[in-house]
Parts: C-alpha cells; sequence; structure tokens
C-alpha cells in the first residue's frame, strides 16, 4: 500500500513514455504548475469523461499557467488509440509497471462495488513551480472533478 503525498512534499519525480514513446519527465515543466491526474483504464467510461473534461479546459489552465500530465497502467499504444479516438490534447503517460502510480499514492486498496480491490486510485496531484506539492486529492469522482479543481485554484 503506497502512501498518501501531502501538501509541501516533494513531488516524486518521474520519467515515463507517452502515447508516441517519447519520454517525458516531470523535470521538464520546472517553473509551471503541473496538474498530475492518475485515472485507472484509456478508453473507460469515466477515465474518458475525466480526460475530455481537462482537454476542453486545457487553453484555460495552461493560460493560468498549469500544465495537465494524465498517468494510467496502460501501454503507450493504447494510449495512442484514446487520444486519437477522443481527440485528445493532454499528454498522457504509460506506467504499466505501477512506479509513479505507488510513489505517488495512487495505487492501493479502494472500494469498487462494495467490495475492498487493489488498483489504480483516481487521484489528482498539483505540484508548484519548486516541484513540492501543492494539493493532493484522492479517490476524486471522473465526472464533475476538473470542474472542482479549476474552482478550487481559482482559474
Amino acid at each position: 500500500m503506497s502512501e498518501r503525498l501531502e501538501p509541501g512534499a516533494t513531488a516524486p519525480a518521474f520519467t515515463l513514455p507517452d502515447a508516441d514513446g517519447n519520454e517525458v519527465s516531470l523535470a521538464d515543466h520546472k517553473g509551471r504548475k503541473v496538474i498530475v491526474y492518475f485515472y485507472p483504464a484509456a478508453l473507460t467510461p469515466g477515465c474518458t469523461k475525466q480526460a475530455c473534461d481537462f482537454t476542453d479546459n486545457l487553453e484555460l489552465l495552461t493560460g493560468a499557467g498549469y500544465d495537465v500530465i494524465g498517468i494510467s497502467p496502460d501501454k503507450p499504444e493504447k494510449l495512442a488509440k484514446f487520444r486519437e479516438k477522443e481527440s485528445l490534447k493532454v499528454t498522457l503517460l504509460a506506467d504499466p509497471d505501477k512506479r509513479v502510480l505507488e510513489a505517488y499514492g495512487a495505487f492501493g486498496e479502494k472500494k469498487l462495488y462494495g467490495k475492498t480491490v487493489v488498483g489504480v486510485i483516481r487521484s489528482t496531484i498539483v505540484v508548484d513551480e519548486e516541484g513540492k506539492v501543492e494539493r493532493a486529492l484522492y479517490n476524486v469522482k471522473a465526472t464533475g472533478h476538473v470542474a472542482k479543481i479549476i474552482k478550487d485554484l481559482g482559474v
């Protein structure tokens, strides 16, 4: 069971392949705020809704100084299909060995339809320009979450 991050903690560094197989690191975004969101699986209804919400609000978020990165355990090929099918504009990264998911506390026990299962915990971590955790939100809902973040961040 991975530890959850707390505001003020240093965000764990990562380098993962994107949908095209290019390496993307958290360090590439130093000097900008980054919304890193973790989702269970590409091409599923809730995750599609969430990714589309981030894409629909990407201009607003980037204009306010936020980059958006979505991370799931999917392979880059599946992320490319997801991006093409849904016309997604957010950066999608593949974490099939779940190392980054675990480092961010986004993998572990969760309740699913009343049962306890182990899997991806839908989470959003806001990292500031210095690489520190500004907000750590766990067990978020796919629907309405992006609107709530925008409101909470005052964007």
